[in-house]
């Protein structure tokens, strides 16, 4: 009888992923985040990306705008926070699902967007406000379009 390592076992596994044959999760993926050290929002948002199996690395930084710019995100969707994962850009308070989506299907993009920060989003829960339905943009250089749309953290249409 053979034992398998720990390490054998998990470079097995590195080599398996690797080839497409399993999925990618959010336990597998590093979401690189940029936020002010000044906003509240932004850290509900990381805890919501964690909470859905996320990890995380976090830099604080007081001026995001030339990150935005060399990222190439449109400034009609800006918001508080910035993330990166995968080769995809995460702006805003886009849900976790809406992320495991993009990392799943893959599309040619540059990222997703929730522009501003819609009350009932992830990260902007208000207590006793009722949640806004907002969209979750699919954007490139040159174009964008609704990816899904959603009420609070409720995902109610997905279109692509």
């Amino acid at each position: 009888m053979s034992v398998i390592s720990r390490r054998s076992l998990l470079s097995g596994l590195g080599v398996v992923a690797a080839s497409g044959f399993l999925p990618v999760t959010a336990a597998t993926s590093l979401l690189r985040v940029s936020r002010d050290p000044n906003c509240g929002c932004c850290t509900a948002w990381i805890e919501h990306v964690r909470a859905a199996g996320f990890t995380t690395e976090v830099h604080e930084l007081a001026d995001l705008s030339t990150l935005k710019t060399r990222l190439s995100i449109p400034a009609a969707l800006y918001s508080c926070h910035t993330a990166e994962i995968e080769g995809y850009v995460i702006e805003g308070h886009v849900p976790a699902s809406a992320i495991q989506r993009l990392l799943t299907e893959r599309p040619s993009a540059i990222g997703l967007a929730v522009p501003g920060m819609p009350i009932g989003s992830p990260g902007m829960e208000v207590s006793g406000a009722q949640a806004e339905t907002y969209d979750v943009i699919l954007f490139d250089r040159s174009a964008y379009k609704t990816y899904a749309r959603y009420k609070g953290g409720e995902e109610i249409s997905s279109r692509l």
